[in-house]
């Protein structure tokens, strides 16, 4: 492991989480739980085994990661964060809502997962109206499907499927993301493909975190 050399909370830090790939294997154990290779490796599309294995060897020598023998019958190890791991989680909030700015276009070849889209919704949007009846949406988005419950003045999120979900939001990635994050409204939306079918009033629930 590197090292900037340099006697600075941000440097020494970066020394231990600066490398490529590495708060990204951070943010799967975070969304994930522990987790196997295999597991850590479908959630990174385009990580090469190798460098997966060196980051998980740097962040294990850094404590933060630990790993442990997975209970029988599966025979195979699991990867999870420690408490030095775990506090890393409000740093890739603010670098995920910093780079909420960045999301005005997808790319061709972006890869995209429900885990990804259930952790917007959750990290970037609030309950607007704590003392309303709960609200279950349903997300769809490349394929990729996400709940968001809203309740309680806390917004859940979950990979999967509501049963009855009081609205249903799909379309492309840019649009559902963009319109939970408050980086576009609900006409910007429709017109990037945005479709929304049940209690459109439901929306008015989510108070964006980019809104402020």
């Amino acid at each position: 492991m590197r090292s900037y050399g340099q006697y600075c909370s941000i440097a020494r830090a970066l020394d231990v989480i600066g490398d490529r790939w590495t708060l990204l294997i951070v943010r799967e154990l975070l969304l994930q739980g522990p987790c196997r290779f295999t597991d850590l490796k479908n959630g990174l599309p385009g990580v090469a085994t190798n460098l997966l294995s060196a980051r998980l060897k740097d962040l294990e020598e850094a404590g933060l990661i630990g790993r442990e023998d997975a209970p029988p019958p599966i025979a195979t190890v699991l990867y999870s964060l420690t408490g030095d791991g775990l506090a890393l989680e409000p740093v890739l909030k603010a670098l995920g809502q910093w780079g909420l700015r960045l999301m005005d276009a997808e790319r061709p070849d972006d890869a995209f997962q429900a885990r990804w889209l259930a952790c917007a919704s959750a990290w970037f949007a609030a309950d607007a109206d704590p003392g309303a009846p709960p609200a279950v949406v349903q997300l769809v988005a490349s394929g990729e499907q996400a709940v968001i419950e809203i309740g309680g003045g806390e917004v859940r999120a979950r990979a999967g499927r509501a049963a009855d979900p009081d609205l249903v939001l799909e379309g492309p990635p840019r649009a559902v993301l963009g319109l939970l994050t408050g980086v576009i409204g609900i006409d910007a939306a429709t017109a990037l493909g945005l479709t929304a079918r049940g209690r459109r009033e439901v929306l008015a629930r989510l108070r964006p975190a980019a809104a402020g």
